[in-house]
């Protein structure tokens, strides 16, 4: 008897679980009652804080060949992305040893990082305490779907074309002879507090922490703070006046315009440290994106990269925003950090350890 009323117990759960899942995805249709609120000027209003962070890969998985994922798919994923957050939010032995090389070394950039640098489940931290990397799947348009990237449409990012290989490999190359790890001016922007991309183009998800913004708007201005080092970029809303194409600010040019009740920003002049992916920008970038009140809950944010130099096709995709229903808070990233002068000693250290090996091998 105990084992069924257990079986029954767990039905009802996952019917439960179910359900919620079906609500949350028809929350964000607009009901026919909904009016998009406006600012004083008529146009729709995108003002307030809001986060895109979420458990849907940027790119579709390769085994993955629909662009939409089941239910019963979305239950396992959000309860293993639950479970592994009480699982590795436990207090950390203070005894344990240090992680192993290998796992260490699966914090460096990649490109399957849209900052340049990642965290990963192992030997990046000793806990989940800091992390927040979402317990949901992306709904776009009622659709639980598998991948933010919707285009091309096997939702990968398409090949760099020869003379973007030629670029990505010179990129690299202007480490040696240093590591990107053992001098100051090479470590990554993101570690520098410098730049950590997270309001764009494209605003894509940190998928550490922080993946949250907050969007204020004017008549002819419309700004997007990042809480992630507090970045903040500025959109003018007009006829455009393009800046000098040898001005190469970070995040770039970005003018947008209203097509109906959509704003639409495109962006050139980034800046080519401004790496997308891990991969630098051409001169010749150009990021549309558009922002589109879908509910009360909800903005659709779309985007295109076209790079014709470093792709071999455009692509882009579609993020919801949801309300973040909190405050966005100061990141001061430098403050009280010892760690770029520690990491920096200990190369040092290295290095005369290796100087006076060759000494004595002599």
């Amino acid at each position: 008897m105990i084992t069924r009323y257990s079986t029954i117990l767990v039905t009802l759960c996952l019917m439960t679980a179910a359900e919620g899942l079906v609500a949350s995805a028809a929350a964000q249709q607009s009901p026919a009652s909904w009016v998009v609120p406006r600012t004083p000027d008529g146009h729709p209003d995108l003002q307030g804080n809001w986060t895109n962070v979420t458990l849907t890969p940027f790119e579709r998985p390769e085994d993955q060949e629909s662009p939409v994922i089941t239910l019963e798919e979305v239950q396992e994923r959000q309860g293993d992305a639950e479970d592994l957050i009480v699982r590795r939010a436990q207090p950390s032995d203070p005894d344990r040893p240090a992680p192993p090389p290998g796992e260490v070394s699966r914090c460096r950039p990649s490109r399957e990082s849209p900052t340049g640098s990642t965290a990963t489940d192992t030997g990046c931290g000793y806990n989940y305490v800091y992390f927040e990397r979402g317990t949901n799947i992306a709904i776009v348009n009622g659709e639980f779907r598998s991948s933010l990237l919707t285009n091309p449409s096997d939702g990968r990012l398409p090949a760099l074309t020869p003379e973007g290989e030629r670029r990505v490999a010179a990129y690299r190359a202007t480490r040696e002879p240093f590591e990107q790890y053992d001098h100051p001016e090479l470590r990554p922007l993101a570690e520098r507090c410098v730049l950590f991309g997270g309001p764009g183009p494209p605003i894509l998800p940190i998928n550490v922490y922080n993946s949250n913004y907050r969007i204020v708007q004017t008549a002819d201005h419309l700004m997007i703070m990042s809480e992630m080092i507090h970045d903040t970029r500025i959109i003018r809303i007009g006829e455009p006046n393009p800046i000098p194409e040898d001005v190469r600010p970070w995040f770039g040019d970005s003018w947008g315009r209203w097509e109906g009740d959509a704003l639409v920003v495109e962006t050139t002049n980034i800046n080519p440290k401004q790496s997308l992916r891990g991969v630098p920008p051409s001169k010749d970038m150009t990021v549309t994106e558009r922002f589109t009140r879908v509910g009360e809950e909800a903005i659709l944010y779309e985007f295109t990269v076209d790079d014709p130099t470093t792709y071999s096709s455009p692509w882009g995709g579609e993020i919801p925003f949801k309300p973040l229903n909190d405050r966005v808070y100061e990141y001061a990233c430098h403050e009280g950090n010892y760690a770029l002068s520690a990491v920096l000693s200990g190369a040092r250290y290295q290095e005369r350890l290796e100087a006076q090996e060759k000494s004595d091998s002599r």
